[in-house]
């Protein structure tokens, strides 16, 4: 019966990750067709003729260069401050004692219950009264504090010792020292976990770049790919294809890299109570 349920279990794991996988390896193999091919029918996963126009086409039309910096910059930006920021109130929240930590810890869990599309406009307005439109930092600051990411890592600091911490105080160091040489060492799985999340989800972001940044010299990658001027009557398929593949293959690239600490990371931040 174990091994029949073990059979079951495979069964559907495998048919899960072929219809996770099909239209990523649809998408990429798009990239490598002409306008034509892709709406042969049947449809053909092997292109008759592979070629890399699309690709060639896609840099002369955007400016790739431009659009790639400012996706590095705002998502690296974005995952040291989140990084930063959530470690810091993750250790306050799990190892130090003031008046009304509970209450302030169940405060920000609350913010994960509220859309974002609820603050979109005061937010934008904000950022307009302080004149960070089209800039880095209206894009940096609003995604700097995490709520999930200071959840994450104060349950998985919990779980250190507090007799490890007391005796680093009684050895003089002060509480930064204590955070940055014991606690940090230790939650480096939940940290790299929060890094793939925090990564991810900035890199991929369309709709607060979309509003914040109007000149198109300050438009992030998935931006400007869906800016992009295929044609007036038609849409050329072959060419968002290329410019996906190129939004998503950094992103891939990460998890594949680092998929040993966020299995990790959320594995035993699941264990922490």
């Amino acid at each position: 019966m174990r091994d029949f349920r073990r059979v079951i279990i495979y069964v559907i794991l495998i048919v899960a990750f072929i219809a996770t996988l099909t239209p990523f390896a649809w998408m990429a193999i798009s990239s490598f067709k002409t306008q034509e091919n892709i709406f042969t029918f049947p449809p053909r996963w092997i292109p008759e003729d592979p070629t890399v126009s699309s690709y060639l086409e896609l840099f002369q039309r955007m400016a790739f260069p431009v659009h790639l910096r400012n996706s590095i910059i705002v998502t690296v930006s974005v995952t040291i401050l989140v990084l930063f920021l959530s470690s810091l109130s993750g250790y306050a929240f799990a190892k130090l004692r003031f008046p009304g930590r509970q209450r302030l810890f169940v405060l920000f869990l609350v913010t994960m219950m509220v859309p974002a599309q609820v603050t979109t406009i005061p937010v934008f307005l904000l950022l307009k009264r302080l004149g960070l439109l089209n800039n880095y930092l209206g894009l940096i600051l609003p995604a700097g504090a995490s709520a999930f990411g200071i959840f994450l890592l104060r349950q998985y600091m919990q779980a250190i010792p507090d007799s490890l911490l007391d005796a680093a105080r009684i050895d003089g160091c002060s509480e930064f020292r204590i955070y940055r040489s014991i606690v940090l060492p230790l939650c480096m799985p939940a940290i790299a976990a929060l890094a793939i999340f925090t990564f991810m989800g900035t890199w991929n972001d369309f709709f607060w770049p979309l509003i914040i940044m109007t000149h198109e010299s300050m438009y992030t990658l998935p931006v400007a790919l869906a800016n992009l001027n295929a044609g007036q009557y038609a849409t050329k398929y072959n060419l968002l294809m290329a410019g996906s593949v190129v939004v998503t293959t950094p992103v891939v690239l990460l998890f594949v890299f680092m998929q040993r600490y966020f299995i990790q990371g959320i594995a035993l931040t699941g264990m922490r109570s």
